[in-house]
């Protein structure tokens, strides 16, 4: 495919057309009358905000969902995709955010799986085997065809979905929040494969919220908000804030706007922390580090390292052995006295990395969410047998003003709120007791870009009220912006801390991968 987007002296067809395009899932209307084209041999970005649409417009493309109206033309010809064998049939493949791999098969075996050649595997195997090298040397897909993918790593595995899609001979490859598990480093390769992709006529389509990587990788980008197509644009000829106002429907501040910081004493003091999980796998193996009253601390790891065992061990939601002290005192890691609420009494607050499944009850109401956790505190008690009801629901209607949750009504599941909303309900509740110590993870995960900025806001609110903070996200950017002090995970370990204006995402990501600094 020629690279002026020519063929026999004609402007080639779009490698995908999409027209009027709209679906509905009872009363929500998640597309809209969309239209998109996207040109052969480039790498299209499409980003909104949560809940715009994009992961519904990219499944009707992939077949597992069937638009309502509109049609789907691939390479200038109307085609119907029913299904996802369909659309691997018009050349689509899809990386999905989370992986379709089978952990217990090799990277061969996972590659023909649904489109073996016949009832024997072996002609199979080896024709597999032979395709694999080549796509590996053509596009720096190395990965060993042996390997069971239980012994990957999440970069690996990622290759693996991209040569499954490859092999069934995809010309058009979607990729759904592809770096939202990867290293810095990871990151960087994944985007050369891409442009060995597109050097080679494919098209790629990249759905990602980090705007930066939009800027750095894409051709060109569309902007969906509310179900509907806003804007597309060549990439060369926009701008992060251009996109993130298309997205949100005003200006947004990208940059965190935040005074040094004043440590005070020492709030966190953790010597030691071993946690091992029901089967037996230590995945906290001797973590020390603390924090003081007016600082945050940044946790900096990719997913699965051990930060989520270190916020529940803090939360009381796990046991674990070592020596936690808050402000000075010990508390209880393994007795009756271990859970949240022994936590929240001694100055505590948790904002857990699972808003939906460990923050929230969905279908409990705001107003009952704003108080869970905190609900035999006297203040919500009637008398010793009831709740204040009318008092809760009160309290709730202003915490929700403050904190600006939208709708703003007490009354409403938790449920029907959208994933930002939902965590500013979460906020509200813990930041709100005033503790002296709050953990928080993934802060802004699943979050619109708009909310973003407010939550981030909150936070550094409570640490200039001189309390303590313990954040941990997977968004390295997120990190050196909100951190005063980075302390880096990997394999239950800390490998080293850094001060944010001293290192850089490069050397946070080679200790994340484990490749420097001594395990402290």
């Amino acid at each position: 495919m020629g690279g002026d987007g020519q063929t026999g002296g004609r402007a080639a067809a779009p490698a995908i057309e999409l027209k009027g395009i709209s679906k509905a899932f009872g009363p929500v209307q998640a597309n809209r009358d969309i239209s998109l084209r996207v040109m052969p041999g480039t790498i299209h970005g499409i980003v909104g905000e949560n809940g715009a649409g994009k992961s519904t417009l990219m499944s009707i493309l992939y077949g597992f969902y069937k638009a309502d109206a509109g049609e789907i033309l691939i390479g200038g010809q109307r085609t119907q995709i029913p299904d996802s064998q369909a659309a691997i049939r018009a050349g689509i493949g899809m990386v999905f955010q989370h992986f379709k791999l089978v952990e217990n098969f090799t990277v061969l075996e996972n590659v023909i799986l649904g489109v073996e050649e016949g009832r024997l595997l072996k002609p199979s195997l080896a024709k597999a085997r032979g395709v694999l090298k080549s796509l590996a040397e053509d596009y720096e897909l190395n990965v060993d065809p042996d390997a069971l993918i239980e012994e990957l790593g999440v970069g690996m595995k990622q290759r693996v979905e991209i040569l499954k899609a490859l092999y069934r001979q995809a010309d058009i490859l979607i990729l759904d929040e592809p770096t939202g598990v990867l290293t810095p480093a990871e990151a960087d390769h994944l985007f050369r494969i891409l442009k060995n992709l597109k050097s080679e006529g494919k098209t790629i389509i990249l759905i990602t919220h980090k705007l930066r990587e939009i800027m750095a990788i894409t051709d060109t980008v569309s902007v969906m908000r509310r179900g509907q197509m806003t804007a597309t644009l060549e990439t060369a000829q926009t701008s992060p804030e251009e996109l993130a106002e298309l997205m949100v429907g005003r200006k947004v501040l990208l940059r965190i706007d935040k005074k040094p910081a004043t440590p005070g004493r020492t709030v966190l003091e953790v010597e030691n922390l071993r946690v091992t999980d029901e089967d037996g796998v230590e995945r906290l193996k001797g973590v020390s580090l603390n924090v003081r009253a007016g600082e945050i601390l940044g946790i900096a790891g990719v997913a699965g390292n051990g930060q989520s065992q270190l916020l529940e061990v803090l939360g009381g939601m796990i046991p674990g052995t070592g020596t936690v002290r808050i402000n000075g005192d010990a508390i209880d890691l393994t007795g009756r006295h271990s859970d949240g609420q022994s936590r929240r009494a001694r100055g505590i607050a948790h904002v857990p990395e699972d808003r939906q499944r460990e923050g929230l009850i969905m279908p409990f109401m705001a107003w009952e969410n704003v108080v869970f956790g905190y609900h035999h505190d006297p203040a919500y008690q009637k008398n010793r047998a009831l709740m204040d009801n009318a008092g809760i629901r009160r309290l709730a209607e202003e915490k929700m003003e403050r904190f600006d949750v939208r709708p703003p009504n007490p009354g409403l599941a938790a449920r029907n709120f959208s994933g930002g909303n939902q965590q500013k309900i979460v906020l509200a509740r813990e930041i709100e007791r005033n503790p002296d110590l709050l953990l928080v993870g993934q802060p802004t995960r699943g979050v619109d870009i708009g909310a973003i900025e407010f939550i981030h806001q909150r936070i550094l609110d409570l640490r200039d009220a001189g309390k303590a903070v313990l954040l941990v996200s997977v968004e390295l950017e997120e990190i050196l912006s909100m951190s005063d002090r980075i302390a880096v995970m990997f394999d239950g370990r800390i490998m080293g801390e850094r001060l944010p204006g001293e290192t850089d995402e490069m050397e946070l990501g080679l200790m994340m991968a484990g490749m420097n600094g001594k395990a402290a």
